[in-house]
């Protein structure tokens, strides 16, 4: 089956084509992303109906690109099934990806699926290498799965009992933790978005403070500084980043009433120390989840999956317990529509999702664990 997928969620345009003979053999033939993060970098954020401009200004363009790299001429003929992310969402962006794949499908008289984008991050872990070679470890074959997804407006612990079987077990009570990354980068003016940057920071502290024992936290008492790990040990398994902030804050206003210049070995500092507080809370709170609910495989998906301290933290507790583990290639980190395609094939196998181009609506706030 060939299947086009579009993705209009955010402030990405995004088209793939995708051949799927099964979840265990997908070949992505095309993966198109069109990013407007330099054009929203001005204003600190994602503006939605900017972003909704620049998506009817750019889907036609990216699905030529798209058809052009999959050599594909006449979708009538060579596509199967198109997909398009319904929610969760912008609203205002969400509608011009549905407008666009209604229209095609009316067109071409295909069926039409609407996606949910936090599905759709999990499936992302069933998306091959340039070699075809799934890196999630067959995962499909460990259910059941416990599914950390972590990005700049979700942060949730989902029970997988089997493609489509979603549970949602545990979210942030308030910020989630890609939102947190954002907004602390915002305090310490390393502008958006906030987490590649934060992490470059952090992992050049702990470079340099190797190096230099006088930039150690603890080689100056004044350059102490250590961030709580919010509700790491609550009973339950939601989460909440928004006091983690406001600890920075409060820490960053401490050192200059102190006198203390916020010079950038600070920052640096800062950026480690909330780093290590965000990802120790959702390494711990995964494990335990993951035990406590029988699961055999953690999954790690979303925007913020690229940490790469989060990644190596969490694969690491992962072996120490006994579990097999996956997470995606850094090209399927991010909103991508080789993602959607693949939910949206899922969906209408295991789902038995409606398949009418008219039936497909949007939904900005859609709960994964409802979505179909």
């Amino acid at each position: 089956m060939t299947v086009l997928g579009i993705e209009t969620s955010c402030d990405e345009t995004a088209i793939a084509v995708l051949d799927i003979k099964d979840m265990e053999h997908v070949s992505v033939r095309a993966n198109v992303v069109s990013s407007q993060i330099a054009l929203h970098a001005k204003f600190g954020g994602v503006v939605p109906n900017l972003a909704a401009r620049e998506h009817a200004n750019n889907i036609g363009h990216v699905l030529e690109a798209a058809l052009k790299e999959a050599k594909i001429s006449d979708i009538g003929k060579k596509v199967d099934l198109i997909a398009v992310t319904r929610g969760p969402g912008l609203g205002p962006a969400l509608l011009v990806g549905i407008a666009f794949a209604k229209a095609l499908a009316w067109k071409y008289d295909k069926p039409l699926v609407g996606a949910d984008h936090m599905r759709a991050h999990v499936y992302s872990n069933w998306l091959p290498d340039s070699a075809g070679k799934l890196i999630s470890l067959q995962a499909s074959k460990r259910f059941p799965i416990l599914n950390l997804i972590v990005s700049g407006g979700h942060t949730e612990l989902v029970l997988m009992d089997g493609y489509e079987n979603f549970k949602l077990i545990g979210e942030t009570m308030d910020d989630a933790v890609g939102e947190a990354f954002d907004k602390v980068a915002r305090l310490l003016g390393l502008g958006y978005p906030g987490g590649p940057a934060i992490s470059r920071r952090a992992e050049k502290w702990k470079s340099e403070a190797r190096l230099r024992p006088e930039l150690r936290p603890r080689g100056n008492p004044k350059f102490k500084i250590k961030f709580p790990r919010p509700m790491e040990k609550s009973k339950n398994y939601n989460f909440s980043f928004s006091g983690l902030k406001t600890a920075v804050l409060y820490k960053i206003q401490d050192l200059k009433e102190a006198g203390i210049e916020i010079t950038d070995d600070i920052k640096d500092q800062l950026c480690f120390e909330f780093q290590r507080s965000a990802v120790d809370v959702l390494v711990q709170k995964t494990i335990r989840a993951a035990q406590e609910h029988g699961a055999k495989t953690i999954l790690l998906s979303g925007g913020v999956s690229a940490n790469s301290l989060l990644r190596t933290e969490l694969s690491k507790a992962a072996a120490d317990s006994g579990l097999a583990y996956g997470q995606p290639l850094l090209t399927y980190t991010g909103d991508n529509a080789a993602m959607i395609g693949l939910a949206g094939y899922a969906a209408q196998k295991y789902g038995k999702a409606d398949t009418d181009w008219q039936s497909v609506d949007m939904d900005a706030n859609l709960f994964i664990a409802t979505s179909n």
